[in-house]
């Protein structure tokens, strides 16, 4: 087989203006593109990647063969396609469109296959579907999306269940083999559960990751994933939100003044207009009006036990 194409040389074979790109902030595990095009006619090589389509604006008809006949599907809004890796093929679309492209690691889809479905990664594989009938999948896309221009507290975290929901949702519909899912298992044990809250607890001041958090509880980021929401009532990266969160108020309602510049750091929020908008957000009030709040009501405490 020819050397594998990456996502960033794409372009050479499907030229067009790019509007979108994950690689400048560096995200992992996969990538985002976005990109208009005119209508082309193009031969697209063996990809390294597996490559999921959402088109966007009016519905265009994309063609595509690879040493057979053609085939034909209307596309547009919310539509997906679907490209495999190591296969060329060529594809056609009649109007000018505009995609998003979201890049998946052979190696990520292999991760989970072996982590949830029990199968031999050679067993793993995808074909190219030119409509995929799936309300899912357009969803998961705008999702990450949504992530890279807005962002946001706990972006690894949510990035991480984001890939690991599609790499299910990809293996469940669109495998070329059938898999067999493990059962889900139970709670976590005791001991697993405060080992988790400690953790968190002691590393809220940086950047947690699902498989760090996965590794201090002894199972894997499917495993983590599956049981968190019943130990701890929500997602991680929602609970990790919520401990920031907590923390800050407690260090509010010290006595000494801490900068609030200081408390966003020691909180692992970015800077202090990240602590702000999710303080207000969370509690209807900002962290300022919530230390007046505790100054104030210090003294009426002071009185009754007088």
């Amino acid at each position: 087989m020819s050397q594998l194409v990456a996502p960033d040389e794409v372009p050479r074979w499907i030229p067009g203006q790019l509007t979108l790109d994950s690689v400048p902030v560096g995200w992992e595990q996969v990538t985002l593109k976005g990109y208009q095009y005119t209508s082309l006619d193009v031969e697209i090589p063996s990809m390294r990647d597996y490559m999921l389509v959402r088109y966007k604006g009016d519905d265009a008809v994309m063609s595509r063969r690879a040493g057979g006949a053609w085939t034909s599907e209307r596309v547009g809004q919310g539509v997906c396609s679907l490209l495999t890796r190591g296969e060329s093929s060529q594809w056609k679309w009649d109007r000018p469109i505009e995609v998003t492209h979201i890049y998946l690691a052979h190696t990520e889809l292999c991760r989970v296959a072996e982590e949830v479905f029990e199968r031999s990664v050679s067993d793993v594989g995808m074909e190219d579907c030119v409509r995929a009938k799936d309300d899912v999948l357009p969803v998961l896309v705008s999702a990450f999306e949504s992530e890279l221009q807005s962002g946001g507290l706990g972006g690894g975290l949510y990035r991480s269940a984001l890939v690991n929901q599609l790499c299910v949702h990809l293996l469940r519909r669109y495998a070329k083999a059938g898999v067999r899912e493990v059962p889900l298992a139970g709670r976590m044990a005791d001991w697993q559960r405060r080992r988790l809250a400690q953790y968190v607890e002691d590393n809220l001041d940086r950047n947690l990751k699902l498989d760090e958090m996965a590794r201090e509880a002894g199972v894997s980021v499917s495993g983590l994933i599956r049981k968190f929401h019943a130990e701890f009532g929500c997602a991680p990266h929602a609970y990790v939100l919520r401990q920031r969160l907590e923390r800050a108020r407690r260090l509010l309602s010290r006595p000494v003044a801490t900068p609030l510049k200081c408390i966003a750091m020691d909180c692992g929020f970015s800077d202090q207009s990240h602590l702000v908008r999710h303080f207000k957000r969370a509690f209807q009030q900002t962290p300022m009006e919530f230390r007046s709040a505790v100054i104030v009501a210090a003294p009426r405490e002071t009185d009754s036990l007088s």
